[in-house]
């Protein structure tokens, strides 16, 4: 899938819950466009790859919304969410930290990083999926943002 057709962005390194997201989503036709990494610095290497590659007006990278998980190999969903909020191209697009963590320490540290959401994952399948139909229909669907980063 090119870069400038993702949609949804899925970094999630625990290969059950990646595939009970995709599964969701696909179930209610939000899955079309969904690129899914389970590796922290790849997911550095995917986001930020196109900067400066043809200019500064080339950047195609420009999903509707970043599901991120926290604890992710190599480097750190927290990590990935302080490099995109701090790059003018990319401080723009929402992420979503989707993890199991419920500590009032992550969910501060990930609001002050500039996370847009918080969501702690359901445990019941049922419930996960109703909870990747809502997130992924507000951010996909309802949500307005602008065309151009």
């Amino acid at each position: 899938m090119e870069i400038n057709e993702v949609e949804l962005l899925l970094i999630e390194d625990n290969p059950y819950e990646a595939e009970l997201a995709i599964r969701s989503l696909k179930k209610h036709n939000l899955g079309n466009k969904l690129y899914h990494i389970d590796d922290g610095a790849e997911a550095l290497d995917y986001i930020f790859s196109e900067i400066g590659v043809d200019g500064p007006d080339q950047f195609r990278f420009n999903p509707k919304v970043i599901l991120l998980d926290l604890k992710l190999p190599k480097v750190s969903g927290l990590e990935i969410l302080k490099k995109l909020k701090e790059h003018e191209r990319t401080n723009i697009i929402p992420v979503v930290v989707l993890t199991s963590s419920s500590e009032e320490s992550d969910i501060m540290e990930c609001y002050k990083q500039g996370a847009n959401s918080y969501i702690v994952k359901p445990v019941n399948f049922e419930n996960f999926s109703n909870a990747m139909k809502s997130l992924s229909q507000y951010w996909l669907d309802l949500n307005k943002r602008p065309v151009k980063l």
